[in-house]
């Protein structure tokens, strides 16, 4: 009775975590700053004219170490390609671990921190919506948001597929006009 119980408050928690990710895209993607670990600040909005992906992970998720890894193979992948991975963990704690984590990962991206609120400002969550890590968000070179899929979304499922494609759409300029 009981696994029946966990299994159906999972299922309706799923579904309630799942909806946080239909959020209104494309729109104008907002500032978003990351704090490096050298204490240095980098902003999205100084990418204008690349092809950005930006993870949103923390540093004790094995879901987001593995994308940080695997983004930094694309980032060197598709750096000839106008494409810019940018990382920010932001995790409780994470501005004292994120050096540990980019070394751990072989992070090859600017990757720093930044904590809850930014990130549920800047992806338009509310202030006590719930969420997955990692979120990958997909902004185009003229700083339009295209897509952001939160870490229960399918495409993370095949996230060395999918991130290759979105990039490959967005390059190419193929989506619909905002």
């Amino acid at each position: 009775m009981r696994k029946i119980l966990a299994t159906l408050l999972l299922a309706a928690l799923t579904s309630v975590m799942a909806s946080s990710a239909s959020l209104p895209v494309p729109r104008k993607a907002g500032e978003f700053v990351i704090q490096t670990p050298e204490g240095k600040q980098v902003l999205l909005s100084s990418y204008r004219g690349k092809t950005v992906v930006l993870a949103l992970m923390f540093t004790t998720c094995p879901h987001c170490q593995k994308t940080a890894g695997l983004l930094s193979t694309i980032q060197k992948e598709y750096e000839g390609k106008g494409v810019q991975v940018l990382g920010a963990t932001f995790d409780s704690g994470a501005a004292f671990r994120v050096a540990q984590f980019n070394k751990m990962f072989g992070v090859t991206f600017p990757c720093g921190f930044s904590n809850d609120e930014a990130v549920k400002t800047f992806l338009g969550l509310g202030k006590d919506e719930p969420y997955f890590v990692p979120i990958l968000v997909f902004v185009d070179k003229t700083g339009m948001l295209r897509s952001q899929y939160i870490g229960d979304e399918k495409f993370l499922g095949n996230q060395e597929v999918n991130i290759r494609a979105e990039l490959d759409k967005l390059i190419k300029g193929s989506f619909p006009k905002s």
